[in-house]
């Protein structure tokens, strides 16, 4: 059940951050079977917020609902993992196309603003609050493309590498990076240059790929 925002309940969100956190470390391995009533036993709740946690880590790619077997743990593996960043760094680049394209005056007004106050927060080293800013200038530009099937695919691929970029942005050194980043994009977007905001993005994409690639080793 949603809440009437179409939140899930914060019991379900907080069952699925633990089971995220022992599926990324290996502590649940691959192969596993999530079973229901297990989980409801060791987390003191009915079926219900188990059953929405386990959606919200299929969501995120974590598990995947097997005939006859039920909710089984998906292997991590760097592989998978670069191919979805390099899904994501081109879907968010032609996000980035057709937003420098497409945007109106005000959604590219809006854009530097936000960037403008992401600048102070990398500045003052708030990087919770970055981090969260951050989520909505990509969803920005995603918005600015002006197509709901793009928004969908864009913010889809943002939802399954989520677990594996939580607490990036917690670096002083990769916020100042990716700020830094954004000027690029910005410039473009609003100048409607889109194949120079197509490249920036893309390389922006590559770049948070390869700082999380470099901690899983």
């Amino acid at each position: 059940m949603l809440h009437s925002q179409g939140q899930p309940p914060l019991r379900a969100v907080s069952i699925a951050a633990t089971l995220e956190a022992e599926i990324i470390t290996g502590t649940i391995p691959g192969g596993t079977k999530l079973d229901e009533q297990s989980l409801s036993q060791r987390f003191d709740v009915s079926r219900t917020p188990v059953r929405e946690a386990l959606h919200l880590l299929a969501a995120r790619s974590l598990v995947e609902r097997v005939p006859y077997r039920g909710v089984v743990v998906l292997e991590i593996t760097r592989e998978r993992i670069e191919q979805m960043f390099e899904t994501m760094a081109e879907v968010e680049a032609l996000c980035a196309r057709f937003a420098a394209e497409r945007m109106t005056l005000g959604e590219r007004a809006a854009l530097q603003s936000m960037h403008r106050t992401m600048q102070a927060l990398a500045v003052s080293g708030d990087t919770g609050a970055y981090e969260t800013a951050n989520t909505e200038f990509h969803q920005m530009i995603y918005r600015g493309t002006h197509n709901t099937d793009m928004f969908e695919l864009a913010e889809g691929m943002r939802i399954k590498l989520s677990a594996f970029r939580r607490n990036q942005l917690k670096s002083v050194s990769r916020m100042e990076q990716s700020n830094g980043e954004h000027d690029g994009i910005v410039t473009a977007i609003v100048d409607r240059k889109s194949a120079e905001a197509e490249t920036a993005l893309r390389r922006h994409l590559l770049s948070a790929a390869q700082e999380v690639l470099s901690r899983i080793g």
